[in-house]
């Protein structure tokens, strides 16, 4: 058994494909092939069910790649530490976030860890929670950012800060005349919203319960939708309707003053939790540790006014 043979199966079981894992190991599909094929010659099992259009994982396969993963894990940890003299914060770092995320917390948190850990570049991914999920686990992603709650089995889960929620609407709009906005006022047919996968479209429905009234249904068709925070601001500032958006997401346009409007909502107002995940095996800590510490630096600029939550 090698980590040649561990990293064919990992990777196999990741792409299901023999042509496109043999393509990410830089060996050709024959090699793969009877790597995979040693390996479960000397193991005596069956790792993998095959068939023309398909290769899947057999229960036992299952349970094997996921040792080898952490074998690998492991295994790369050691090159790192006797690469880096054992210094956790001079490799790469592979980070993701959900995209209502990263947009506004990256431009904070690179100087900021340039400035603790310039040795530790990051390998940066933006997707959908369930996506980075996957990616966290396979090990393909060393740590995530997301918006609570999250769990996952083997996963560590820190608080990083709460983010409150603001209306963002048109210049000249009705609503602007008042000091807060009241959620239950967000229930026509102007409300623009994030599609579905996006777990921050989710956090705004629970926080609107008048949106949800008559089912999921009704808050489809009631609602225009959009595939990011910047393209609804952008529809917001042309006049087409009004939207929520997480505290981080307020202030960073390019609109000149005279188009765009914020308001709180009234209290209680709603907020989110964002937190960093990432596998317990993982063997660089320290780097994780930073990697916190900095976002939790970037999110004083979070408001501290009564009745809005504190960072985390």
């Amino acid at each position: 058994m090698t980590l040649t043979e561990l990293r064919y199966i990992v990777t196999l079981a990741q792409e299901q494909h023999f042509g496109r894992a043999a393509e990410r190991c830089h060996v050709s599909q024959p090699t793969l092939s009877v790597g995979v094929k040693k390996l479960e010659d000397e193991l005596g099992v069956l790792i993998f069910e095959r068939s023309k259009s398909a290769v899947r994982l057999t229960p036992v396969g299952e349970g094997i790649v996921t040792q080898a993963q952490k074998v690998l894990e492991q295994a790369q940890g050691i090159r790192e530490m006797a690469q880096a003299g054992k210094n956790q914060l001079a490799a790469p770092l592979k980070v993701g976030a959900i995209y209502t995320v990263g947009p506004y917390l990256f431009p904070h948190l690179i100087p900021q860890l340039h400035r603790v850990a310039p040795q530790m570049p990051l390998y940066i991914e933006e997707n959908f929670t369930h996506v980075l999920r996957d990616k966290l686990r396979t090990g393909e992603l060393d740590a995530i950012i997301i918006a609570l709650p999250f769990a996952e089995a083997d996963v560590l889960t820190k608080p990083l800060y709460d983010e409150p929620f603001y209306v963002l609407l048109p210049f000249g709009h009705p609503w602007t005349a008042r000091e807060t906005i009241d959620s239950e006022l967000l229930n026509d047919k102007s409300l623009l919203l994030l599609g579905e996968g996006h777990c921050f479209r989710d956090q705004v429905l629970e926080a609107c319960p008048s949106l949800r009234k008559g089912g999921e249904d009704s808050a489809k068709h009631t609602t225009v939708e959009s595939s990011s925070l910047e393209t609804i601001r952008h529809m917001v500032a042309s006049g087409l309707g009004v939207s929520i958006l997480p505290f981080s997401a307020v202030d960073s346009h390019h609109y000149a003053p005279g188009v765009i409007e914020i308001r709180p909502l009234t209290p209680p107002v709603p907020f989110r939790t964002v937190a960093i995940a990432w596998r317990a095996s993982f063997p660089r800590p320290r780097a994780i540790e930073v990697l916190a510490d900095s976002i939790r630096l970037c999110s004083v600029a979070l408001p501290q006014t009564q009745g809005e939550p504190q960072p985390a």
